[in-house]
């Protein structure tokens, strides 16, 4: 009686030996897997162009000079039209993100700077030069710096950098969704994300 006994209890304690290394592979096995697929979904980001928009302007470029001691002044100008593609993008392959497997946490540690490109396209109307003083490269330079500096006053003063992020945090929701689904944690700047609320309230 007592063997048998025995021997019942050592068979229990062999299954549940058993059953308890079973489950922790299992564990560690979705754990990985978990880890591989956030991992992906960071590096399928890649490089996001978020918003893009349109300027016209139109500018008048005058200059003039003192000519023969200050006898004459020599004058030039020209109406400028520019027409402007700007676009503004985040480069999402720069995130600096840390998986942390033992507290299931996706830690964004930060987000790299909005990139705000400019192509204008200029074209020159009524062009006037006296003969001592034409128009030179350095005029057209002068031209492209000021159109340059006064493009990114509008972009400023515009709704684009707003509306850019806005794309951002929707592409960064998905983080969110996909931890949320597997039971992590989205962490930013050492602040929980717990819900889509709070990322929107978070300052990038």
């Amino acid at each position: 009686m007592r063997k048998t006994l025995f021997g019942v209890i050592i068979t229990l304690i062999v299954l549940f030996t058993f059953k308890y290394c079973g489950d922790k592979q299992e564990e560690k096995i979705t754990l990985k897997e978990n880890t591989a697929l956030i991992q992906e979904q960071v590096k399928n980001v890649g490089k996001l162009v978020v918003t893009e928009g349109h300027f016209s302007e139109v500018f008048t470029y005058k200059n003039s000079k003192a000519v023969f001691g200050d006898l004459l002044e020599a004058e030039k100008k020209a109406v400028v039209i520019v027409n402007a593609d700007v676009t503004i993008g985040y480069d999402l392959s720069k995130i600096e993100y840390e998986v942390d497997e033992l507290t299931k946490t996706l830690r964004i540690k930060s987000i790299p700077e909005e990139e705000i490109k400019i192509s204008p396209d200029f074209e020159y109307y009524d062009i006037q030069a006296d003969f001592l003083n034409q128009f030179e490269a350095k005029d057209y330079n002068e031209i492209k710096e000021t159109v340059n500096k006064q493009l990114t006053k509008k972009i400023e003063a515009s709704d684009l950098k707003s509306n850019a992020q806005n794309r951002l945090i929707s592409e960064l929701s998905k983080f969110f969704i996909l931890t949320n689904s597997l039971g992590w944690t989205l962490e930013y700047n050492q602040t929980p994300v717990e819900s889509l609320e709070v990322l929107q309230t978070l300052k990038l």
